[in-house]
């Protein structure tokens, strides 16, 4: 860690976990700021902690506030990156040096949410869903960085599937490309964000979290660098009709599409207009997966903490 102190700080919870070989659990900070309005934001972030602990884990939100790498944020840094929203500057890995030299806010996405964790020596993550190939990026090559930092950061990500405004098949096929495992926990289909269901298959069936942990351990005791999706199904009785997202999903695409806007503006506007378009129905399944990968990531975290 000598090397990155000039640019991180560890909360001591965190600090005291890692170098007592306890059980860790990042977490991302792109949805305080930029993923729900005010108070909810808020709210969520906090609960997502506290379930992570009821799990047996200590939770690591991540940021960059004035500059600095935080990992492990107070309630009252989880509040400020609540009220200050949008302001913040959604950050992936070509954004970190300049948020840093600026010192300026950064809300972490998954991306640079696995590089920090990744230098903390935090091995599991938990967040909503990963990004990929955006729809059309045959033409317009908009294509996540949670892709290629999937492919060369030793970090396990735990979602709900890609989200379901992108183009599935071509993002596994990148995926696939880079060697990166697309698991599925006690599912034989990759969920798709709002529903348990796309209609691909994941590389493999994964039935408990000691048997994830054990995957984790072999991958990169062998050096098979990179990260590893794990893709964990909505609870049922919060998953969306598929019929009623995937037609609020084409319209929204069809408006981002007629008003130009391109990279990583499109997500955060698609899942608003996704959420506008369901009454607000697609909110509550967004928090309630959170809150149900963050249980299943606070498991897998104590797994691989006895290995």
């Amino acid at each position: 860690m000598l090397i990155y102190e000039k640019y991180v700080d560890i909360s001591t919870e965190v600090m005291e976990a890692l170098d007592n070989g306890k059980p860790v659990v990042a977490l991302e900070s792109t949805i305080i700021s930029h993923g729900m309005p005010y108070p909810m934001n808020v709210e969520t972030a906090i609960k997502v902690e506290d379930i992570i602990r009821e799990g047996g884990a200590v939770p690591a939100t991540i940021a960059i506030l004035n500059g600095r790498l935080k990992v492990g944020l107070t309630k009252e840094e989880i509040d400020y990156l609540g009220k200050a929203g949008e302001k913040v500057i959604k950050t992936s890995r070509r954004d970190i040096p300049f948020i840093i030299a600026k010192q300026l806010d950064g809300a972490t996405t998954v991306a640079s949410t696995m590089i920090i964790a990744n230098i903390a020596g935090i091995k599991v993550f938990a967040t909503g869903g990963i990004g990929g190939v955006h729809r059309g990026a045959e033409t317009s090559f908009d294509i996540s960085a949670d892709l290629e930092e999937l492919g060369r950061t030793d970090v396990a990500v735990v979602c709900a599937g890609a989200k379901s405004i992108l183009d599935i098949n071509l993002t596994l096929e990148y995926l696939e490309t880079k060697g990166v495992p697309v698991v599925g926990y006690q599912t034989d289909e990759l969920p798709a964000f709002y529903t348990r269901k796309s209609g691909f298959k994941v590389d493999y069936n994964i039935q408990t979290p000691s048997e994830l942990a054990l995957a984790l351990k072999a991958k990169w005791d062998l050096h098979l660098n990179g990260g590893f999706v794990i893709a964990n199904p909505i609870p049922e009785k919060y998953e969306m009709d598929f019929d009623v997202i995937t037609n609020a999903i084409n319209k929204a695409v069809e408006e981002a599409e007629r008003l130009g806007i391109k990279g990583k503006e499109s997500t955060p506007f698609l899942l608003a207009k996704v959420k506008e378009l369901t009454g607000g129905d697609s909110l509550e399944s967004n928090i309630e997966l959170v809150y149900n990968n963050a249980k299943l990531a606070a498991k897998l975290a104590v797994e691989y903490s006895k290995l």
